[in-house]
């Protein structure tokens, strides 16, 4: 396989996943645009139809702007009106799309990972341990969510796949305390990496986010920098909840960057562009599926094109 060759595959599956999302825009689009004159009131649908979409009320009014513009210099129809809203959804994610990279000056360097239950903390821990194995990366997961059993298992096949040391205790045990002797393994090992996995807490659950702030005083004690990076998995299925769930889990945990899963199983998945206009956090990973090849690095303009359809070889709208 050519170099150029996985870019395309992956942007291949992106749009899949994101096809009940596009699908719904460009019925949506065609349907508007297909009218004889477009007014203000067609630009107004055009707004709903973008917030319906969830892509944020400030992006819904740039994209509509921008449309109201274009149409005075040329005739516009749903092909060109899609072209648009691509272009000015990869302004507002290309801010924000970056690696994670985590600091080679610290050893190890420690990432926790946090997220409602259901959002595929777990899965996206194994994936990220895969790519930093391949990478030359020494590893160790520390199974965090002591209160399912079933969370400590799936951690550790991946530990065992991807030849990361796993540490573990009891269901139902502290997880700070364990927290503590992954880091102290970690250190023994002079691993480079640290990957700690935490429960799927509800934001709304005030005891398990205590827990979770237990969790980084813990790791500060070792590394005033630590957690280097905390990472908030996202299930783009919940919608307009994701805004929420960052809010609380920024304000407790302090996240530095996102994951947004499951874009395949939802027709909303402007939600990721409505979070990116909010809060301004880097997208580190998106995800389409379950499979190991279905996390892949976030880039923005590819993102845009998926979510209204385009192909890759698309040009944005130039005016």
């Amino acid at each position: 396989m050519t170099d150029d060759a996985q870019p395309r595959d992956w942007f291949s599956r992106l749009r899949a996943g994101l096809a009940k999302t596009s699908n719904q825009l460009t019925r949506g689009i065609t349907e508007l645009f297909t009218k004889e004159k477009l007014d203000g009131a067609t630009l107004d649908e055009l707004e709903d139809l973008l917030i319906q979409a969830d892509l944020g009320v400030g992006v819904a009014e740039r994209i509509t702007a921008a449309v109201g513009r274009a149409r005075h210099e040329r005739a516009l129809d749903g092909a060109g009106v899609r072209a648009i809203v691509a272009q000015e959804v990869a302004k507002t994610l290309a801010p924000v799309a970056a690696p994670l990279d985590p600091p080679e000056s610290a050893r190890p360097a420690v990432i926790l990972v946090v997220g409602v239950n259901g959002s595929g903390k777990t899965t996206t821990i194994g994936k990220l341990a895969e790519t930093y194995r391949t990478a030359g990366m020494s590893i160790v997961l520390a199974a965090g969510d002591t209160f399912r059993a079933a969370a400590v298992e799936q951690l550790g096949v991946w530990a065992e796949r991807t030849g990361a040391t796993f540490v573990s205790k009891e269901t139902g045990a502290d997880a700070a305390a364990l927290a503590y002797e992954a880091f102290v393994k970690a250190r023994e090992q002079d691993a480079d990496l640290l990957i700690v996995d935490t429960a799927g807490r509800l934001q709304n659950k005030a005891g398990l986010m205590a827990e979770l702030e237990k969790i980084v005083r813990v790791l500060k004690k070792f590394d005033p920098d630590a957690p280097h990076a905390c990472m908030l998995v996202l299930d783009a299925t919940t919608g307009q909840n994701a805004l929420s769930q960052v809010e609380a889990f920024q304000r407790t945990a302090g996240v530095t960057g996102l994951v947004v899963t499951k874009l395949d199983g939802t027709a909303r998945g402007g939600i990721l562009v409505a979070v990116a206009e909010k809060y301004g956090l880097p997208v580190h990973f998106i995800g389409v599926g379950e499979g190991v090849d279905d996390l892949e690095p976030f880039d923005a303009d590819d993102f845009a094109r998926a979510l209204v359809g385009l192909p890759k070889t698309e040009k944005f709208w130039e005016f």
